[in-house]
Formats: C-alpha cells, structure tokens, sequence
C-alpha cells in the first residue's frame, strides 16, 4: 500500500468518514470468514508449547506501540530469572534460511526492523519465522523457559497462556469496524478474552481504567543514538528549538512527531509506510537539517547513515499495577502446571 492510499483509508477510519460504509456486506464477509478461521484453528490445529506462552499483539491495523511493550516485558521478565525468547514473524525479512535466530552478524535485511530491534535492546533469543510454531520450538530447544509472541494474537495455530491487547489510546480502534470498513482485524467484543489491555497514551496518570480494564502505558524518551555507530548520546544534545528532518517508516507516526515537539524541537516530518526499507535516496533532503528517526528505522539506514543522523530510544513506562497482576498471571500458570495430573507424552 503506497503513501497516499494508506493515509486515505486511515484518515476514513479515524476521521469519521462515511463512503466506507459502502463496504458493509464485505465486512460482514470478513468477519463470518475470522470467526469460522478462529474457531475450526483453536479446536482442531492449535499447537500447545510446553513452556509458558505470552503472546502480545492488537486488534487494529497500524502501529499501537507494541515492540516498547515487547522490550519491557523482556526486561522484566529476565529481572524475575526467566531466560525469555521472543517469536516474531518478521515482516519484511529476507533471512538465508526458516526459523531463523538473530546473532550479532544480522542484518536489518535479514531479521526484520522490529526483531532486530528487539534483540539489540534485550539481547534475548529472537527467532524468526512466519510458522509461530516452529519458532517457538527452536526457542524452547534453545533453552527458553518463556516466550513472548510479537503480534501474534491472529495466529491461532500457536498456543498460548496469556494475551496482552495494545491499544493507541489516541485512535482507539477507530469506527469500531473490522476490515475493510474499519481498522480492526476482529470484533471489539475480542478484547473481553484477552487477559490484559495496555493502552499507549500520551500521559500516564497511573490509574486503572475501569471501564475498559486497560492499564495506561506512555512512550518515555530514553536518549539519542547515533545511527551508524549507536553511541548514546543525552537527550539534551539538540538543543531546544532545532529544525530537525524527523523520518518516520512506522504504524503512527504522529506519535513520534508529537514526541519530538515534547522535547522542544521542530520536526520536518517525512512519513513513509510502516517497515518501509529505506535507501540512501530516501534522505536527499534539500534543507541542511539534522535528521533524527525512531530505533526501529535507524537499524535498517545503519549501513549507508551519515555520523551526525540521530536516533530515538523510548522506553514503555507501565503503569506499576501492572506487574503484579502479570505475576500473579504466571504463578497461577505455575501453580496449576504443577498440580496437573501427569499422562503419557504423545
């Protein structure tokens, strides 16, 4: 999808507008075709992992903020002594071969934006592969004793025990429709099943929503970084006011945008669709600007980055009401693991 399709049925389905409703009898094709999918893959085709699975993913197309989520998870996680995989699809990798676990020899090319991204914050397993499955089986032979599932909440064939829902507070889940007459891939009522919602807002008041039971989550800059050789740098090195090119290949990008004014600069913004595979080309930029992008572009423009292109590192600050319900989820997994009646291994 180009540039300006892609912002025309955005704009339809978060503005309000009414020609989409043309689309009715499709969507009600789309969704008896999600429920019938849904239905025969959780009772006959579902594969169950013999290690605790988180899967973490949203009901809406476009970005809601869930690799930040993805990170802190894993660094949590790890904190509490589990040795964390995660499973991703990795849209858009070209990688030499299927499953496919990312070293430090990686390429953006060959991985994925988002799982590379993912790996170098995290350092943990990261494995790759559009069969969920198997990749889960290549972590758990790998020494994984948890893993999370990027974006997995439609693949129904993996099994799991615990689904977090992100959601973009700002957007919401736009006209409430599913696809092609809304953003969503499934019904609003899909959220009653999941265990927990986070929802990626602007300020975060530390508070639990009662009316939707979600816990907020807001993106936090962390620091710069420069995009050819990921030296940190201080969020004060440009200083306030600075005219800045901001790129951004992402699922919302006005969420970065407005980021950046937060922190007193003046983007240029440059938008372009979400894991667009950017060239050299993409930066020919007339104005003698610093250009800043997010973490996930700057580890696909690493190889042909100028030294001064900055990137920015966020991290997923959660409302702390969270964690506890989150251990209390996995205890509860542990307790009745350990209480289950052993069978035969089939």
């Amino acid at each position: 999808m180009n540039n300006d399709r892609e912002a025309r049925w955005l704009e339809a389905w978060y503005g309000g507008k009414r020609w989409v409703y043309w689309l009715l009898p499709l969507e009600g094709l789309f969704r008896g075709i999600s429920f019938i999918r849904r239905f025969f893959i959780r009772q006959y085709c579902q594969k169950k992992i013999p290690v605790p699975v988180i899967v973490v993913g949203n009901l809406s197309v476009g970005g809601t903020g869930k690799t930040p989520v993805i990170i802190a998870l894993v660094q949590y996680l790890q904190s509490r002594g589990h040795k964390v995989g995660v499973i991703s699809r990795g849209y858009g990798s070209r990688a030499p071969e299927y499953p496919y676990v990312i070293t430090a020899a990686s390429s953006a090319e060959q991985a994925g934006d988002e799982p590379l991204s993912i790996w170098r914050a995290t350092g943990c397993a990261v494995c790759i592969d559009a069969n969920r499955v198997a990749a889960a089986h290549t972590l758990v032979q790998s020494g994984c004793t948890l893993l999370l599932s990027d974006d997995g909440m439609q693949h129904y064939r993996l099994g799991r025990d615990i689904e977090i829902a992100v959601l973009d507070a700002a957007r919401g889940m736009g006209n409430g429709h599913c696809l092609p007459v809304g953003p969503l891939r499934e019904a609003p009522g899909r959220l009653k099943s999941v265990d927990f919602v986070i929802a990626n807002q602007t300020q975060l008041d530390g508070e639990v929503d009662i009316a939707t039971g979600a816990y907020h989550m807001r993106l936090q800059p962390r620091h710069w970084f420069r995009v050819k050789t990921l030296e940190r740098l201080p969020l004060d090195t440009l200083v306030p006011g600075t005219r800045v090119h901001a790129v951004a290949g992402i699922g919302n990008p006005q969420r970065f945008f407005d980021t950046l004014a937060r922190l007193n600069l003046a983007p240029q913004p440059h938008i372009y669709p979400d894991h667009h595979q950017f060239t050299a080309a993409n930066f020919a930029f007339k104005a003698p600007l610093p250009v800043v992008m997010t973490s996930k572009d700057a580890v696909k423009c690493q190889p042909f980055a100028s030294p001064n292109w900055l990137a920015l590192e966020v991290d997923a600050v959660i409302d702390k009401k969270f964690w506890p319900a989150l251990d209390a989820a996995l205890k509860h997994l542990e307790d009745s693991s350990t209480s289950a009646p052993s069978g035969p291994v089939l």
